[in-house]
This record gives C-alpha cells, structure tokens and sequence, in this order.
C-alpha cells in the first residue's frame, strides 16, 4: 500500500531537514521513542529503533537508513512484526522556504499482508490522511519555534 504527501515549511531546507530526521519524536504524533543504534559514515546503513503508538496500540520497528543525500533527500526501511515500511523524503528549496513530500510503501505480513491486499484501496485515503497530519505537525513545530533554535546541522541519524 503506497501514499504520499506534502506540505511547505517556512523554514530553510537544512533547518527542516535535519529536524525531521534527526527529531523525530519530537514532531511525530504517533512516533514515541526513537532510539539510535549504529552510526555508520555517510549515513547510509545506521541502524535505529522506533515505537509508534496509535489508537493505544503499540509497535516496534527496527530500522535502517538506505538512502542519505542532505539536504536534499533520505529515505528508511522498517521492519515490524505485521508490515515493513519504505519511506522516502524529499526536500526542496523554494525561495527560503521548504517543500517536504513524503513517500511511503507499507508491505504486510502474513493476515496483514492479506488483508492489504484484498482491503488495501479502502485503507489508503486514511493512510494518506495520516501522512499529511505527521507533516502538518512537522511544519506546526518548526514555525512556532526561533529559527535560531530549529538548528541548521545537518547529520546522520544516530550522530
């Protein structure tokens, strides 16, 4: 099941991209803990753990970064016990401000996967809905903090 979304920040696109990938918890309605693993050069292959809560279910997912290409670009792969995820940002400059667009791929397992597939298109409007919350509550939190506050380094997860 893929959806997508996106949403411009007034925001530089440094400040936007090292916010929304190295805090995570701290934007994230449903992401609760995100824990770093295994920093590795270039970001690519660092490892992290992640629990989401929604509707009082918990699930865990390990975590690795498959793609890093600051500011510009980064993308993950989870894995949970009843689906995986893909999800690839994208970062571009539009004059000072930041247009964030978030791709996302959910793979289930077993009677999840099943059930993605026979259900999947009825799932999707609310999977896209979802998305466009989280970014909505990734622009909410960098707009209402001090733009010498949201930081402007650009690091690896983990680092």
């Amino acid at each position: 099941m893929k959806h997508e979304a996106s949403i411009e920040i007034d925001r530089p696109i440094e400040q936007v991209f090292d916010y929304a990938n190295n805090h995570v918890a701290q934007w994230s309605i449903i992401v609760v803990e995100d824990e770093p693993l295994e920093k590795k050069d270039g970001g690519v292959g660092s490892t992290f753990r992640i629990v989401t809560e929604e509707h009082g279910r918990r699930m865990d997912f390990a975590g690795v970064v498959t793609h890093w290409d600051p500011p510009r670009s980064s993308a993950v792969h989870m894995t949970g016990k009843s689906f995986d995820i893909d999800s690839r940002y994208d970062f571009e400059d539009i004059g000072g401000r930041t247009r964030v667009t978030q791709v996302s791929t959910a793979k289930g397992k077993g009677f999840v996967g099943l059930f993605f597939r026979c259900c999947g298109w009825m799932m999707r409007k609310a999977a896209c809905d979802a998305a466009q919350r989280e970014l909505e509550s990734l622009k909410q939190k960098l707009e209402a903090m001090p733009r010498a506050e949201a930081g402007s380094e650009v690091r690896a997860p983990g680092a």
